[in-house]
């Protein structure tokens, strides 16, 4: 892969569930250790787009091409493309019942361990190593999404997928997890983030891509989007 090579290339996605066509030919692509900021109302399409990613059972996608540092995902299943460096961070975070934290981190290794060892997940969140023993789910929500985080990163990712990583959160632990996010993308990872809060995905993203009704209606930087009234009305209702 060449620099000028974008790290994830996402082409002409058409994506179902079952007879709803929710993704009409969605194209846009990621640099390497960007971060982006996927945006639009609720039932835009985002979500459905960061499952097509991750190669999830659901959408399914009937037609589009998806490449990871140049080489197709695609067909893959998700196991493989989570193999492949695709790390998703789902809404509902899906910390595992019964678990320390300390046990979900380690649940999400592999060997031999490619991602991050704990003492650096540690150093990097250190509320969760302050709660190791306890259990993921009683967690407050901010130290779940933190978890949902660090689970990712124990793998060997290369582009981390959040979805509605501030949803439900303080303004306070909002802060944190956009601290967490850029110490992320100094660690040398690409981001995606989608999110309904759009001022504060804006906030940390160098570049947004906007969704509308299964289209990407806008593609360019943060700025141009919180300049531009006509469009933040439209499609963001900021």
């Amino acid at each position: 892969m060449s620099e000028a090579t974008p790290l994830l290339q996402c082409h002409d996605m058409h994506a179902y569930y079952g007879e709803s066509y929710i993704l009409q030919g969605v194209s846009f692509s990621v640099q390497n250790n960007e971060l982006l900021a996927l945006l639009g109302r609720n039932g835009a399409g985002k979500t459905t787009t960061l499952r097509a990613i991750a190669r999830g059972k659901v959408p399914q996608l009937r037609r589009g091409e998806i490449y990871l540092g140049g080489e197709p995902v695609h067909h893959m299943k998700a196991h493989q493309a989570s193999r492949a460096g695709i790390g998703l961070v789902p809404e509902d975070r899906r910390i595992v019942p019964g678990l320390t934290v300390e046990e979900n981190l380690t649940l999400a290794r592999v060997a031999p361990p490619l991602g991050w060892p704990l003492e650096r997940l540690y150093e990097h969140f250190p509320r969760l190593a302050e709660r190791r023993r306890q259990e993921g789910i009683t967690l407050s929500g901010g130290e779940q999404q933190m978890l949902a985080v660090a689970r990712a990163l124990a793998r060997d990712l290369k582009v981390l997928l959040l979805d509605e990583p501030y949803e439900g959160l303080a303004p306070q632990i909002v802060q944190e997890i956009e601290d967490i996010l850029m110490e992320v993308k100094k660690a040398g990872l690409t981001v995606v983030v989608v999110e309904q809060n759009a001022v504060a995905a804006l906030k940390v993203a160098e570049r947004a891509v906007i969704l509308d009704d299964g289209q990407v209606v806008f593609d360019g930087s943060p700025r141009e989007v919180m300049d531009n009234e006509e469009l933040r009305a439209e499609y963001l209702a900021i």
